[in-house]
């Protein structure tokens, strides 16, 4: 019986000491998929797994979570069984709409953001937007008929804007709109705040390294395999080029486990004769922002990201980098109108036109 302990024991130690070695080596595969049925985007998933069937387990809770949001935060459509942000507006001066979690969170990340971003952007603006919208969406099925929005009609509107009107009753899990006028938009925030809870679940359950790609919404997750270098690369979209072209990329920014997000007069507009109208509205003069072409944010956390990229996207140069620069963590580029590249001293250290590379 000792002598049985004995050889046991040596084994186990040789084992032990074979270990110590030759350490086990797993093998990173490069796997992607994309779906075009959330937050009107084309959203891919790069991830590096074991298997190709390990990648179709992540892709599928990110699918699921992408399309759980999507159904919360959509304020055109309904669904059968969610109560969601076209619900609340629905019943706006009406009564409270009792609402899951996820919506009570974005309401309250959005008024601590719009607190903390110089109150910018706003949740509330929808009055203002939905008219923007409809003429948007005019002006591109009939070009030649394009019209701006009158502006006694945007002044009537901007009356029913108040954020903090909206009466959130955490107890009882509700959200009121008590003015039937009132209208959530959650645009400028929704695709990022979705994308930060998508990774952080899908982390939990075990995905290590990949990329999720929401439109002009990328956040890492984890480190690259350690052959592929040291950083995720993130090419930065030329305002001046179509997704198409040779030369779509301004700029690479090298980051690790972090979010890209950008906001910019490419995405979302239409014309009225020669001038371009897009999609973000200045609060102040309810027309489009004219101070940049594109914001890109750089931060830990996706929706602060998005909510921040609209932010800086809406004031000046100056007011814009004195803001980004009192948040912690976060870095930006600007396009000005005349393509000029302004960023923080931070974002240099990140872009390969600074000497940025893929190795520490």
């Amino acid at each position: 019986m000792k002598k049985k302990v004995s050889v046991l024991l040596m084994c186990c130690l040789l084992f032990s000491l074979i270990g110590c070695k030759t350490e086990t080596k797993i093998e990173y595969n490069k796997f992607s998929d994309s779906f075009f049925d959330t937050f009107d985007t084309l959203i891919t998933v790069v991830g590096y797994t074991e298997d190709e069937e390990e990648f179709n387990t992540y892709f599928s809770v990110i699918q699921e979570g992408f399309r759980r949001y999507h159904q919360l935060f959509d304020r055109y459509n309904e669904y059968e069984g969610i109560n969601n942000i076209k619900t609340i507006n629905d019943n706006a001066g009406i009564s409270p709409v009792k609402v899951e979690q996820e919506i009570i969170d974005l309401i309250l990340f959005s008024k601590e953001w719009h607190t903390r971003t110089n109150s910018v952007t706003n949740i509330a603006f929808g009055p203002v937007l939905e008219i923007w919208h409809d003429y948007r969406t005019e002006g591109i099925d009939d070009p030649k008929n394009a019209q701006i929005p009158p502006m006694e009609e945007l002044q009537a509107a901007v009356q029913y804007t108040n954020l903090n009107q909206i009466i959130v009753d955490t107890d009882n899990s509700t959200v009121f709109l008590p003015d039937k006028n009132m209208l959530l938009d959650v645009g400028a925030v929704a695709k990022g705040y979705a994308t930060e809870m998508v990774v952080r679940n899908v982390s939990k359950k075990g995905m290590n390294s990949g990329i999720i790609s929401a439109g002009g919404n990328v956040r890492t997750i984890g480190n690259p395999p350690k052959d592929k270098g040291e950083y995720w690369v993130i090419g930065l979209q030329n305002p001046d080029k179509t997704l198409f072209s040779d030369q779509q990329h301004l700029d690479a920014i090298f980051i690790k486990e972090a979010s890209v997000v950008s906001s910019g007069d490419y995405q979302r507009y239409y014309y009225v004769g020669d001038q371009l109208l897009h999609h973000l509205i200045d609060a102040k003069t309810l027309m489009p922002a004219s101070y940049y072409r594109a914001v890109t944010v750089t931060a830990k956390d996706s929706g602060v990201a998005d909510f921040l990229s609209t932010s800086l996207f809406l004031l000046p140069f100056e007011e814009s980098l004195s803001l980004v620069e009192s948040i912690e963590g976060a870095e930006a580029l600007w396009v000005m109108p005349d393509g000029e590249v302004r960023t923080t001293e931070g974002m240099k250290k990140m872009l390969k036109s600074h000497g940025a590379t893929n190795q520490k």
